[in-house]
């Protein structure tokens, strides 16, 4: 069973997402600020956050970097502030998902379920292709006696093109399983995380980030 943190300074807005949540069998811990989230988290096995952003001492905004600094798990931010620039600072701090209140619990269990099913897709800690290996965990990825270091949403979005060699990926679909389909970015935003990885990874001879004129990127082997 998944454990959810329900982070809200409203209780009865977490009475009303326990009752949903433990209905789809998930279970729930609850904390009424980010401080006391932050506590819990410390401890307890945490599967998934929802995260409200208006709450006193720690906002959600602040919880959400303070979580991405120590824990990889997805982060789901449920908010009265629906402003495009409120969604793109959230995304920013680093949440996966945004949800307006009023919101239907309907559509707040399947956000929930597509996260946690992106993060399993992820939860392996490495992706070999070849002799290539990408350590996701670390954020390395080494060849032999090659090694560097990438940035997380750059080894995110290696490894997704990784788990599937030959396969095209469009621009929408890299957005959406690495920054989520509520991203306000452009998509070039892709295009400049993997002209990073390109520069990173010049010296290694056995994969390649192809481009798909108009339809986006596909890793290769290279056989040498």
């Amino acid at each position: 069973m998944n454990t959810i943190l329900v982070v809200d300074d409203d209780a009865h807005i977490r009475k009303l997402i326990r009752l949903y949540l433990e209905n789809s069998n998930y279970g729930v811990i609850e904390a009424e600020d980010g401080g006391e989230a932050l506590g819990l988290l410390g401890k307890e096995k945490i599967d998934l956050a929802i995260v409200d952003v208006m709450m006193p001492h720690i906002d959600g905004y602040e919880l959400t970097e303070d979580i991405r600094s120590f824990l990889d798990i997805p982060i789901l931010m449920v908010t009265a502030k629906g402003e495009s620039q409120d969604k793109v600072k959230g995304f920013r701090a680093g949440t996966d998902d945004y949800l307006v209140k009023p919101f239907d619990p309907v559509e707040l269990i399947l956000r929930v379920e597509a996260l946690l099913k992106r993060y399993n897709i992820r939860s392996e800690t490495t992706v070999k292709v070849t002799n290539t290996i990408i350590d996701k965990e670390k954020l390395v990825v080494q060849s032999g006696d090659k090694s560097v270091t990438l940035k997380r949403k750059e080894c995110e979005l290696l490894a997704v093109l990784a788990s599937s060699p030959g396969k095209i990926f469009t621009r929408n679909q890299l957005i959406e399983k690495i920054w989520g389909y509520d991203y306000e970015g452009d998509e070039r935003t892709v295009d400049v995380h993997i002209k990073r990885i390109r520069e990173q990874l010049e010296e290694f001879q056995d994969i390649t980030i192809t481009t798909v004129r108009g339809l986006g990127y596909r890793l290769e082997e290279s056989h040498v």
